[in-house]
């Protein structure tokens, strides 16, 4: 039975309406031109090309279902109380396979030693303390031994499989290149490593292929071991990694749905009207800039579980409770992070407001809701976009600092940040558990320096003094 929870909604919101931006903007070349520039980068391009990954497997765990139990003779359907996502579904082995506690990356055995009873040589029953084999890592092998030959031929047939698949794509782009330029594929193939076509096709196939070494392997050796080991109740990290990606997402995107309306609005009128709404517009968010954020998020997280606890019905299943506090962490964040946006929105409609064509049409008797939409607000929307961009990933940080002090997400959801948390007191262990650890700062690290590089290209392609310091090809 399919489930919708609220930050679903707003997810596919979102992506309608970045749907509806391109489909705009195809058909306006002075709005089509800065993201030409966008292309032409081969770093914004590369970065586009993981966050396209990172953006796949949110939108997959996004899709959320219960399923069905199974029938007893007559008896209608009946569904489970636990809520899935498409992404649980293809990801089944890595969520299904848990161990009793800890294990290594590639592991055979647990981490920690336990009491075993096996027979000794006068066929009775002793214990002793040794790892215990575990219940999926390594299970299909007969012979502990062979791991390293078991785990290097599977990394090759998965670097097989993942060369296949770039030459296909290689092949695909060549092809397409050389239909569209009239030439032979060999001069199209010798443009794209030399560089010379406007889209950097190079850099894109490089990053293409690293991503494609990096996932053949892992998702042939994913079935049969736990490739970043297991967290203290055996649940593999690599899934718990991957289900963070999700979290991270919404909460770097559904909240700029709460930021638009305070920041454009707010510092339009600011800078727009002046004077008296603009001195009350000032002492409002001065007022709420001057509030510990850190406070704020934990007394609103804290009315927020309060409320849900005495309206179960309002919430019934725990995924939706968790998914309830996030859409109130995210509402939070942005009434608390529109003040920067609305602070430059305020300065640049300061400055347009005393352009001639704004004044003419003044002096005609043009409505100033008519003046705001059709020439302010077209004329600040590059600065709205290069804010959300580059705001992303300090969200995504964010949400990982605010779980790790406990005011975050909920702690039955899995983000980087609770991650993070859990792994605290495990780096405090002889030997210690590193690996949780190493696994969300690396995950994290790569969706947000992609993000950073991405924003970087965008904020070039639309800072008014890049374009005028040189030409920008058609």
């Amino acid at each position: 039975m399919p489930v919708v929870l609220w930050s679903d909604r707003l997810v596919f919101l979102l992506v309608a309406g970045i749907v509806a931006y391109f489909w705009y903007v195809r058909r306006r070349p002075h709005l089509l031109v800065p993201w030409r520039r966008v292309a032409h980068s081969a770093y914004g391009m590369s970065s586009l090309a993981v966050l396209v990954v990172f953006v796949a497997i949110g939108i997959l765990d996004s899709v959320h279902y219960q399923p069905a139990l199974e029938r007893k003779g007559d008896e209608g359907v009946a569904y489970s109380t636990e809520v899935l996502s498409v992404f649980d579904t293809i990801a089944s082995p890595l969520r299904a396979h848990r161990e009793r506690t800890y294990s290594a990356p590639f592991a055979t055995r647990a981490f920690a030693r336990e009491t075993l009873e096996t027979p000794g040589p006068d066929g009775k029953l002793r214990q002793v303390r040794e790892f215990p084999r575990l219940a999926w890592g390594g299970a299909h092998l007969k012979d502990e031994a062979d791991r390293g030959r078991d785990v290097l031929g599977r990394a090759a047939v998965g670097l097989a499989l993942a060369a296949l698949i770039w030459g296909a794509l290689a092949a695909a782009v060549v092809v397409s290149l050389a239909r569209s330029a009239r030439r032979g594929a060999f001069d199209a193939w010798r443009g794209i490593w030399r560089g010379e076509n406007l889209v950097p096709w190079r850099a894109i196939m490089l990053t293409a292929a690293t991503l494609l070494v990096l996932a053949g392997p892992t998702l042939l050796l994913c079935a049969h071991y736990h490739v970043l080991g297991t967290d203290k109740v055996g649940r593999d990290v690599l899934y718990l990694v991957l289900k963070s990606i999700r979290t991270g997402l919404v909460i770097g995107t559904v909240t700029t749905l709460f930021v638009l309306p305070f920041a454009i609005a707010l510092g339009i009128m600011a800078g727009y009207f002046r004077g008296l709404v603009d001195d009350v517009i000032q002492f409002f968010y001065t007022t709420i800039n001057s509030i510990p954020a850190v406070l704020l998020i934990a007394a609103s997280i804290l009315m927020a579980q309060v409320y849900i606890d005495r309206h179960p019905s309002f919430a019934p299943t725990s995924a939706e409770r968790a998914d309830l506090r996030l859409l109130v962490l995210c509402a939070i964040l942005g009434f608390t992070g529109w003040i920067g946006l609305a602070r430059l929105l305020r300065g640049e409609s300061l400055k347009l407001r005393e352009l001639e064509y704004i004044q003419a049409a003044q002096a005609f008797g043009v409505r100033h809701a008519r003046i705001i939409a059709r020439h302010i607000l077209p004329n600040v929307m590059h600065i709205v976009l290069i804010s959300l961009v580059m705001d992303f990933s300090g969200l995504v940080l964010a949400e990982a600092v605010l779980s790790y002090v406990g005011v975050g997400v909920d702690p039955s959801m899995i983000s980087f940040g609770t991650m993070i948390n859990q792994a605290r007191l495990e780096m405090s262990r002889e030997p210690a558990v590193w690996w949780a650890l190493a696994a969300a700062f690396v995950f994290m690290f790569v969706l947000v320096l992609a993000a950073n590089l991405f924003a970087d290209a965008v904020r070039d392609a639309f800072d008014p003094r890049v374009k005028m310091g040189g030409v920008v090809p058609a």
